[in-house]
C-alpha cells in the first residue's frame, strides 16, 4: 500500500485544523504572528540591526517594535537603516496578511453566530415562564390572554414558544399580530416538541406552567408525544409538571390521565367541548358572549378566594356578600367543585369561593349592615309553562355534528324536528352510526349545497327556531370560512324580511374572520380554536379553573342560561343587581349578569353583554333584555 507523501499528510493536517472553525483560526493567526515577531527580534538581536544612529536594541524592545507593525502598517514610516528596513518590511507584510485574515475570519465567524441565532438553536435560561409547543393560529390568541394575565406583574414575565417553525418568521407573525406586549416577553426558539434535545433548548424544567398546542393531520398522537417527551424525560424535575393541552379523540383522554399520574396534565376534548357550546348557544342568543366574557383575562376573570368570615354561612348568604363581586360557588376543601350549589350549602372553615372579580385582592365583603333590596319589585317564580316542541337547522357538517345532534336531544322538547343539511356523500350512514337513538327529536338529513339561496328559500328557514352554520373542516381553513360566510349572509337577508326571525350560531374556525362576519350582523359566534384558546390560557395561569370549566359546560348540574329579566323583577322602574341577585336566589339561581338587547349588535360593548355588575347601580330594564344566571334549567 503506497504511504502518503509529506505534502499529503499537511494538507490532511490543514484541512482537519481549518475545519476547526473561528476559535481555531484565531487562534493559529496568533502563533504564527509571534513566530513572525520572534524571528524578527532575533534577527535584529543577533545581527545588531538598528536604525540609523542608534543602538541595536534588546530582544524585547526589538519584538516589541515588530508587534507595533505587525498590527499597523504605518508604524514603519520614520523607519531608518537599510537593515533595519527590509526586517521590518518583511514583519509589515506579515502583520497585513495577518490582520486581513483575522478581520476576514471575524466577520466570517460573526455572521455565522447571527446565522446560528436566526435559526434559533441558542439555550434559553429561563424561570417561571409560559411555555408554549406548537404553533397553529391558536398561539395569537394564547399570548394575547397570558400577556393581559401578567400585565399585573411588577417583575414581567416571559413566554417561550418552541415549535418546528422558523424563528424568524415566528418573531415577525406575532410582531404583526400583537403589537403590544406590554411587560411581557417573548422568545421563539426552532426545533420539535417531541425530540428530547430540542425541549432542553427551552427550559421546561423551570417553566411554571407548559402548554402543548395540537398540530398536524394527527394532532392527538402529537400533542401524547410532546407529553411523554416532557414527563419521561430522564432530566426532569422531581416536582410535578403544569401542562395544560386538548385532545380531539375522548378515547385518546385515558392515554392522557396514564401520563398524569405524576403531574398535573389537563387535557380539554375539544370537539365536545365546542359541541357542548354550540348546541346551548343555538337555544340561547348572546351564550357564546358571556362564555368569552368569562374565560378572557380582558375583563373580570374567575378567582378563588378563602373568606374566614363565611365560615359557617350559607351559600345563599354569600351570594349578596359582596358588592363588586359575583360569586359563582364553592370550591371544597377536598377541591371539589360545587357551582351554584343549593341555596342552604354551608361554607366550611377549609371551603374556598370562587367568583368574578377584577382581581383576586378586590374580592373583598361589603359588611353592609342592610343590603338594599327593593323587595316591591321582586315577582313570585311563576308556574313554568310546557315548552313547545322546537324545530332545528343544521347548515353544514363536522366531526363535532354527531356530539351537536345528542346535546341538543337533551335540550329540547320531546317532539322536536331536527334537519341536517350538507354535500357530504352518505352522511345519513355516518350521523346514523355516530349519533345514536334520539329520545325527544326526530333527524331528517338532506343533501345540498347550503351556500345556494334557492336551496335555504326551499327549506323555508324562517319557520325554524335555531339555525346552526358548521364549518366544513375536511376544507381548508379559510375556504370553509368563505362557505360560512356565504351562507350567514344569505340567512341574515332572510331573517330581516322576516318577521319571526329565527336565532343563528355559527362556528367559525379563523379568529380573524369573525370581523367579516360582523357584517351580516350575528351577535353570536363559537370561534372554535377561540374558545379553546382561551380557556388553554386559563388553565395555564390557574389549574384549579379545570373542575369550574367542567361543572359549567356539563349539561348534568347547573348551566349558564339567558333568562327574561321581566320574569324576575318588575322593570317598570330602575332596579339594583343585588334586588335582581335575591331574586335568582328565591328560585335556586345565581345571576352573574344582563344582557341589553339594544346593544346585541354592539361589538364595542360586548353585544350588551355586562357580567359582574356593580350590585348597588341601578339599571333600566327594557322587556326583551336578559338575566344571565346559574340554573339547572
Amino acid at each position: 500500500m503506497r504511504k502518503p507523501t509529506f505534502n499529503q499528510r499537511f494538507q490532511y493536517w490543514f484541512d482537519n485544523y481549518m475545519s476547526r472553525g473561528t476559535i481555531a483560526l484565531i487562534g493559529g493567526l496568533a502563533v504564527l504572528s509571534l513566530v513572525i515577531i520572534f524571528i524578527a527580534a532575533a534577527i535584529i538581536r543577533v545581527g545588531s540591526i538598528a536604525m540609523d544612529g542608534e543602538s541595536a536594541p534588546s530582544f524585547a524592545e526589538a519584538a516589541w517594535m515588530s508587534l507595533m507593525r505587525t498590527l499597523d502598517a504605518g508604524t514603519m514610516g520614520g523607519d531608518t537603516g537599510i537593515g533595519f528596513r527590509v526586517v521590518m518590511l518583511l514583519v509589515t507584510l506579515g502583520g497585513i496578511f495577518i490582520v486581513s485574515t483575522l478581520i476576514g475570519i471575524l466577520s466570517n465567524g460573526l455572521e455565522e453566530r447571527i446565522e446560528q441565532l436566526r435559526k434559533g438553536r441558542s439555550l434559553v435560561l429561563e424561570n417561571e415562564h409560559t411555555l408554549i409547543l406548537g404553533w397553529t393560529p391558536q398561539i395569537f390568541t394564547i399570548i394575547s390572554e397570558i400577556i393581559l394575565a401578567n400585565e399585573s406583574r411588577k417583575a414581567g414575565a416571559v413566554i417561550v414558544i418552541l415549535a418546528e417553525q422558523d424563528k424568524v418568521e415566528m418573531e415577525d407573525a406575532i410582531k404583526e399580530r400583537i403589537a403590544d406586549t406590554k411587560n411581557t416577553r417573548i422568545i421563539c426558539r426552532s426545533g420539535s416538541p417531541m425530540d428530547l434535545n430540542d425541549l432542553e433548548i427551552v427550559s421546561p424544567h423551570t417553566a411554571r406552567s407548559i402548554i402543548v398546542i395540537a398540530e398536524g393531520a394527527d394532532p392527538d398522537t402529537h400533542i401524547i408525544k410532546a407529553v411523554l417527551a416532557i414527563t419521561n424525560n430522564p432530566n426532569r424535575k422531581s416536582e410535578p409538571y403544569h401542562i395544560v393541552t386538548q385532545i380531539r379523540d375522548d378515547q385518546n383522554m385515558e392515554v392522557i390521565k396514564l401520563l398524569s399520574e405524576k403531574d398535573v396534565v389537563q387535557p380539554i376534548l375539544a370537539t365536545d367541548l365546542i359541541a357542548r357550546v354550540v348546541a346551548q348557544t343555538s337555544r340561547q342568543t348572546g351564550l357564546s358572549i358571556v362564555y368569552t366574557e368569562l374565560m378572557n383575562f380582558g375583563g373580570d376573570e374567575i378567582y378563588f378566594k378563602h373568606e374566614p368570615n363565611l365560615s359557617g354561612k350559607t351559600y345563599g348568604d354569600a351570594l349578596l356578600a359582596f358588592e363588586t363581586s359575583t360569586v359563582l360557588g364553592i370550591r371544597k376543601g377536598g377541591g371539589s367543585v360545587l357551582m351554584n350549589p343549593p341555596m342552604d350549602t354551608r361554607i366550611e372553615s377549609g371551603d374556598q369561593i370562587f367568583a368574578i372579580a377584577e382581581d383576586d385582592d378586590k374580592i373583598e365583603l361589603s359588611n353592609l349592615p342592610r343590603f338594599p333590596l327593593d323587595e316591591g319589585l321582586i315577582l313570585k317564580s311563576a308556574k313554568s309553562s310546557k315548552p313547545k316542541p322546537e324545530r332545528g337547522l343544521i347548515l353544514g357538517w363536522n366531526r363535532s355534528g354527531a356530539t351537536i345532534v345528542r346535546e341538543l336531544d337533551n335540550y329540547v322538547p320531546k317532539g322536536s324536528d331536527l334537519t341536517v343539511v350538507s354535500d357530504i356523500p352518505n352522511l345519513d350512514k355516518d350521523i346514523q352510526e355516530h349519533v345514536g337513538k334520539l329520545n325527544n327529536q326526530k333527524l331528517k338529513v338532506l343533501h345540498g349545497d347550503i351556500r345556494e339561496r334557492a336551496l335555504l328559500d326551499k327549506l323555508k328557514v324562517t319557520e325554524f327556531d335555531h339555525v346552526i352554520v358548521l364549518a366544513y373542516n375536511h376544507l381548508e381553513i379559510q375556504e370553509a370560512d368563505a362557505i360560512t360566510l356565504v351562507t350567514l349572509l344569505h340567512l341574515r337577508d332572510i331573517a330581516e324580511k322576516d318577521e319571526t326571525p329565527f336565532s343563528i350560531i355559527s362556528e367559525m374556525l379563523d379568529l380573524r374572520n369573525r370581523e367579516l362576519a360582523e357584517v351580516a350582523k350575528v351577535d353570536d359566534f363559537v370561534v372554535s380554536d377561540h374558545l379553546i384558546s382561551l380557556m388553554l390560557a386559563q388553565l395555564s395561569e390557574n389549574a384549579d379553573l379545570q373542575g369550574v370549566f367542567t361543572d359549567m359546560f356539563d349539561p348534568e348540574g347547573s348551566e349558564v342560561y339567558l333568562k327574561p329579566i321581566g320574569d324576575y323583577v318588575s322593570i317598570d322602574q330602575p332596579v339594583n343587581f343585588y334586588t335582581i341577585t335575591e331574586a335568582a336566589k328565591r328560585r335556586g339561581e345565581t345571576a352573574i349578569g344582563y344582557r341589553i338587547m339594544n346593544q346585541s349588535h354592539n361589538a364595542e360593548k360586548s353585544y350588551g353583554v355586562y357580567t359582574n355588575p356593580k350590585k348597588s347601580e341601578k339599571i333600566n330594564f327594557s322587556p326583551e333584555d336578559k338575566v344571565i344566571v346559574l340554573s339547572e334549567g
